[in-house]
């Protein structure tokens, strides 16, 4: 009887240190607690004196077992070592259960498409002039001052070409002379601007020869004078 009396808490104890080996190694508190009651369970065996030393060895028996032979997680992310994939990790790195870090989703940078135009007309109709001439009013320097800083920033690479155009009052012949000078003087107004002279491959006039609207109606008029500079990129 004796002796299957004490062979129970050794089978108890056998069975704890066993059990200890599957554990990480910062599990041996728990290891010396199951410990400590084995050992105070043979102690009680013999005699009731060895209780408690029979705690404090089963406790530290189970406890350094446990610390020997237990499962480590030496980068403290609380996956032990032996299912760690990611050894390693730095601390503070939020892991999964393989010890690894979640895998970030890629960012999709989508480029830009600048479209260029390779053709562009500007057209300008609040440029009037003085009375049946081609001489520049001070608002017609204004509105192509703006013009001129926009044209700039196309040169040298872009190629300009001005082309004047009137209404159908006058003769064709007139007309066509006419808006010969005001594109002429549209362009040199534009050239002491700052816009390169060789930026501008064609100044012509087109007279009343290309009309936008009808010529029987003063708005109508009013669309057809106009100077147009197209943008060739």
């Amino acid at each position: 009887m004796s002796i299957v009396r004490t062979a129970i808490p050794l089978v108890l104890l056998t069975s704890v240190l066993t059990g200890c080996a599957g554990l990480q190694k910062t599990d041996w508190p728990k290891c010396a607690a199951v410990g400590g009651v084995g050992g105070a369970a043979l102690g009680a065996i013999e005699s009731s004196s060895w209780t408690g030393w029979g705690a404090l060895l089963g406790g530290s028996l189970a406890a350094g077992y446990c610390w020997a032979h237990g499962d480590g997680d030496e980068d403290g992310d609380g996956v032990p070592d032996s299912r760690d994939k990611c050894p390693g990790t730095p601390a503070g790195v939020q892991v999964d259960a393989n010890g690894c870090p979640p895998e970030q989703p890629v960012a999709v940078v989508e480029e830009e498409v600048v479209v260029v135009e390779k053709e562009e007309v500007i057209v300008i109709r609040d440029v009037h002039f003085e009375f049946d001439s081609a001489r520049l009013t001070a608002s017609d320097k204004e509105r192509l001052n703006t013009i001129a800083t926009r044209l700039k920033s196309e040169a040298p690479t872009a190629r300009l070409s001005v082309t004047g155009h009137t209404d159908s009052v006058g003769s064709d012949v007139y007309n066509q002379k006419l808006s010969d000078r005001r594109a002429h003087s549209v362009t040199d107004y534009l050239v002491q601007s700052g816009v390169p002279r060789n930026s501008f491959v064609s100044v012509v006039g087109a007279g009343e020869t290309q009309p936008e609207a009808d010529n029987a109606t003063a708005e109508g008029r009013a669309m057809n004078r106009r100077t147009e500079i197209k943008i060739q990129r």
